[in-house]
């Protein structure tokens, strides 16, 4: 069989807060009649990437609709140290519905390495059905002019400044490079918040890290021609054994320093809209603290308010009404190194207001 008859899969990564769910937003909202499968892998106990995906409004979450695809959710960590666990019987799955899938779509975690989901492709039964159409790596263009890869630049370089392992040769800056190397396209995003010369010298940067033939593309709030990222025909998993990466595979990447990593999921009823951001925004001051995100209740509110913070920069928007039946609940996902689980958990709980 070849490439050109198997179902290609595009792979999006990126670190965290970089766009990568707004890209296949945009992908699946754009889909021109394509049918897509979507597996996303999201670093914590909650799906909360998954979720936002499916409340999206375009049938994502209806397992009966066959043109949109169904998604999958790997919610249990980093997509590389568990694909032989879940990335497995997931594409088994697809390939048993070939017939109904023109594309996959993988979104890994902001944490997760690529290199080992694509190696994941020369899997005899996978590589029979599926190729990689191409590695696409997400690069959030201030964060990385200001040297920090990941979150708002000031409060990454507090927090490197006071936790001496978060230095130029942390795991932060180690995994932006390794997913660089894996890349067969880049794609700036955030350009809206930065200038022409954070854009040229990003391009430097990611223009060092890859190979002349990787184009580097710029996304608009995620928006960009489908035909540049999706048809690339890459088959990336031929020659990912030639890419170069800070960890090495077999026994080295039982070691790949993810347990620098901490994710600490919060659960709580209705809390009040500016407490909670203020006190998160302590936390973040307090605590290193890279990324946070989830679902809130809020007492006053029959919607449900979604909360996503990069360093201190915080966002929150009201996607749907709480369903019928369902509790209102808050669900947050707190990512960061080395992070008191119990000081921080008992800081938020001390803002509930009770049951609505």
């Amino acid at each position: 069989m070849t490439n050109s008859q198997k179902i290609p899969a595009t792979i999006v990564t990126g670190f965290l807060g970089s766009g990568k769910t707004t890209l296949l937003r945009h992908i699946l909202e754009n889909a021109g009649g394509r049918r897509i499968a979507v597996i996303v892998n999201e670093f914590g106990e909650l799906g909360i990437d998954g979720d936002i995906l499916r409340s999206c409004g375009i049938g994502c979450d209806d397992a009966g609709n066959e043109t949109q695809g169904q998604l999958y959710e790997l919610a249990n960590g980093c997509l590389c140290c568990t694909v032989q666990e879940e990335f497995y019987p997931v594409m088994r799955e697809l390939i048993a519905r070939r017939a109904d899938i023109d594309h996959i779509l993988i979104e890994t975690s902001g944490l997760a390495l690529p290199k080992p989901l694509v190696q994941a492709f020369n899997w005899p039964e996978i590589k029979n059905a599926c190729t990689v159409d191409a590695v696409i790596t997400v690069v959030d263009v201030p964060a990385t002019a200001a040297g920090q890869f990941a979150a708002n630049p000031a409060a990454v370089d507090a927090q490197r400044k006071q936790d001496p392992n978060l230095d130029h040769e942390s795991p932060l800056h180690e995994l932006f490079e390794d997913q660089l190397m894996s890349a067969d396209l880049v794609v700036l995003s955030k350009l809206d918040q930065a200038s022409a010369a954070d854009r040229a010298k990003v391009e430097a940067i990611v223009r060092e890290e890859v190979p002349a033939q990787v184009k580097i593309v710029a996304a608009d709030h995620g928006k960009i021609d489908l035909g540049v990222v999706l048809g690339l025909f890459s088959a990336s998993e031929d020659t990912i054994h030639e890419r170069a990466s800070h960890h090495g595979e077999g026994e080295e990447h039982d070691h790949h320093d993810h347990d620098e990593f901490d994710s600490i999921v919060v659960k709580l009823p209705v809390v009040e809209r500016d407490a909670l951001l203020e006190r998160l925004a302590a936390l973040v001051a307090e605590h290193a603290i890279y990324r946070v995100k989830g679902f809130v209740a809020l007492a006053d509110k029959p919607m449900r308010l979604v909360v996503h913070g990069v360093g201190t920069r915080f966002d929150s928007y009201f996607d749907r009404r709480w369903a019928a039946g369902e509790t209102p609940q808050t669900h947050l996902v707190l990512i960061g190194h080395d992070l008191d689980a119990v000081r921080i958990t008992a800081e938020l709980n001390a803002l509930t207001v009770g049951a609505l």
